[in-house]
């Protein structure tokens, strides 16, 4: 439990726990937006914050962080990135195909049975990074379907992708979003914004029901890795069991001592002797 307390204590904007919180505040993610895009956004409303998306009970759900709509009807997901995560089986970095995936559900979720495509509203898909995916050095990385033959010639799907680079060294960034990058990476508080964001974030780490509903969601995330450790454990020994059974059975041993040897069924053995 005290363990849990201090790691509470202990949270940034880095954590999702937090950023979720923060950018629920109106004024904040409001602003975020305005100074990144160098647009008036008269309002905005929330869809649903980390909402989950699954359009099959077969393909993969995603949770969504932040998404809001402004008043011209754009709608923006908000995500904080701080690991630059590889899939080990192929060695390939994951962001670039997750945005992507990010992108495909968001459309899906957007457009109602029997509306015509025109009605896709335009989109932001912005993932606020803790590292230079591109190495290049670049503050923001805003990416728009071009044409090869082309380039001048731009999809006009009106989705965009933004991956922000907090360490990043040059670009067009104003004051205020420079300021959210120190703060993101060093806890620096430079302007009225960030101390804005640095305040609310003291003022949930007072609130009780902000603290306990962090305890509740770190116990929940503890027990389903806790499960899953069990389920693999298990599924390592049935799986040892039946490489073990098949060798025994090249050997020439009967099923029933096999099954005995093994803890595997009769049926089960004969199963594996019939393959």
């Amino acid at each position: 439990m005290q363990d849990l307390l201090t790691k509470f204590e202990n949270l940034t904007i880095q954590s999702d726990f937090i950023f979720k919180k923060v950018m629920s505040r109106k004024r904040i993610c409001k602003h975020l937006l305005e100074e990144l895009l160098q647009i008036e956004i008269a309002d905005i409303k929330y869809l649903e914050a980390e909402k989950t998306l699954e359009p099959e009970y077969t393909s993969r759900g995603i949770r969504l962080d932040i998404i809001v709509a402004d008043d011209k009807n754009t709608h923006y997901n908000l995500e904080m990135q701080v690991k630059n995560n590889k899939n080990p089986d192929t060695d390939t970095y994951v962001l670039p195909k997750r945005s992507r995936y990010y992108q495909a559900l968001l459309d899906i979720d957007l457009l109602q049975k029997g509306q015509p495509y025109d009605l896709l509203p335009p989109t932001f898909i912005i993932f606020i990074c803790v590292f230079d995916f591109f190495e290049k050095g670049n503050y923001v990385y805003t990416f728009k379907k071009r044409c090869l033959e082309n380039l001048e010639l731009e999809l006009p799907d009106e989705a965009t992708t933004m991956l922000l680079n907090t360490k990043g060294t040059h670009g067009d960034i104003s004051k205020d979003i420079k300021s959210f990058y120190d703060y993101v990476n060093n806890h620096i508080v430079t302007t009225d914004f960030t101390k804005q964001i640095d305040d609310e974030i003291s003022y949930l780490k007072l609130d009780t029901k902000v603290r306990r509903e962090f305890m509740l969601m770190e116990a929940r995330l503890l027990d389903e890795r806790r499960e899953g450790k069990a389920e693999g454990i298990a599924e390592g020994e049935a799986n040892a069991n039946i490489a073990t059974a098949k060798r025994l059975l090249s050997m020439g041993l009967n099923v029933q001592d096999i099954a005995k040897a093994t803890s595997l069924s009769i049926d089960q053995v004969e199963a594996l002797k019939a393959e």
